[in-house]
């Protein structure tokens, strides 16, 4: 039997005496002889009892009644009382508080030790179902959240198809050449952007349910990160240069192969690229650095955008949580949630610093499954 610790509130120093007596002898641990309400509270809230055995005639200006009532405001912790005291009337005020029994000290060893023992399950079975309820509503609301998200999220787009398509449908003959071509430009940017948040959603899916697999695979780093930063060409690199630098062996030692999973590795880098690139004012660099060496690759992106506020960098890798400067600034708040658990499948660390109106740098250090050697012959230029 587990040792619970049973907190015992009696003014009869006696009494309270043999009801610990009786409770060692049965293999608990008292927290404590308390004989009057107001101690008998503060102690509650400091050691946190297993049960409480509440008489009801107590010292000072709170009888037990008045004492577990305050409790039950104040701390969830199961209240038997045990007394001498049968008038119906007192028995109609104990049970409006709730009880989860009522003793006379009369009652045998083997009836003490029942009611302590169910009082005790019963609580720990209400408190996993209120847990569990918790949790329920919590999903709930964060699908609401999503589904609203979503849906706000593609409407932009959409409209921006829309829009673009009907004017090249009705116009298209007449447009010029540059203008027609920005359209179809505008129409790649938004289906990129609905592709995106597609895969961000089924990324965040995958996690959840623990099916975001790592599977290292040799990558030439270097190409790896050229085709992170051509796909991001198209919509949004023309007004935010890319200052990208890098270790000399990724150039000079072409034949190795860097071990990582591509696939979450373009999570990371697209994200925080993206996001850079989101949240700075236009024609601002942004500087993007990759330092390798035998063990680890650390992926260094700075900007010198908006920044992100001290109150919201504990909750910067949530899901849905979005700086509270962000202002009409599009997004959907899974890019920085789905980074660290890219990271964090790879054994690896995500460490940011930023100033609110002086930019953000986001520091990525991937540990290597290994690096392989492979013949000139065999890597493509």
């Amino acid at each position: 039997m587990p040792k619970f610790q049973i907190l015992i509130v009696e003014a009869d120093a006696i009494l309270a005496q043999a009801v610990k007596t009786r409770l060692l002898q049965a293999g608990y641990e008292v927290a404590g002889l308390v004989a009057d309400g107001t101690t008998a509270i503060a102690l509650v809230q400091q050691r946190l009892p297993d049960l409480i055995l509440m008489g009801i005639h107590l010292q000072g200006t709170l009888d037990g009644i008045e004492t577990a009532d305050q409790l039950r405001g104040i701390c969830d912790r199961p209240v038997v009382y045990l007394t001498n005291e049968t008038q119906p009337q007192t028995f109609e005020r104990a049970k409006a508080t709730h009880p989860y029994g009522y003793l006379l000290h009369s009652c045998c060893d083997r009836e003490l030790i029942t009611t302590i023992e169910l009082a005790i399950a019963r609580h720990q079975a209400e408190s996993a179902l209120r847990e569990s309820l918790q949790q329920q509503q919590e999903i709930c609301e964060m699908q609401a959240r999503f589904v609203s998200m979503v849906a706000h999220e593609f409407r932009n787009p959409l409209n921006s198809i829309l829009f673009s398509t009907e004017l090249l449908n009705r116009y298209g003959t007449q447009l010029a050449d540059d203008k027609r071509d920005a359209y179809f430009q505008r129409i790649h940017g938004s289906i990129r952007r609905m592709h995106q948040l597609l895969d961000d959603v089924l990324t965040i899916g995958e996690a959840e349910a623990g099916k975001l697999t790592y599977q290292p695979q040799p990558l030439n780093l270097l190409q790896v990160c050229q085709d992170v930063l051509h796909d991001l060409q198209p919509s949004e690199g023309f007004t935010h240069p890319v200052v990208f630098t890098y270790s000399p062996d990724l150039l000079h030692d072409r034949n190795t192969q860097h071990c990582l999973d591509e696939r979450l590795l373009r999570h990371i880098l697209g994200n925080l690229l993206s996001n850079a690139i989101k949240y700075s004012p236009q024609g601002q660099s942004i500087f993007f650095d990759v330092v390798c060496n035998k063990e680890e690759v650390v992926f260094r992106i700075q900007d010198q955008g908006i920044g992100i506020p001290i109150s919201d960098q504990a909750h910067l890798f949530h899901e849905f949580h979005r700086a509270s400067n962000v202002r009409t600034i599009p997004g959907t708040g899974l890019g920085l949630a789905i980074v660290k658990q890219c990271v964090d499948r790879h054994d690896g660390h995500v460490e940011f610093h930023s100033e609110v109106g002086q930019g953000s740098t986001f520091t990525v250090t991937l540990p290597l499954a290994q690096t392989l050697v492979h013949p000139p012959s065999s890597v493509v230029a």
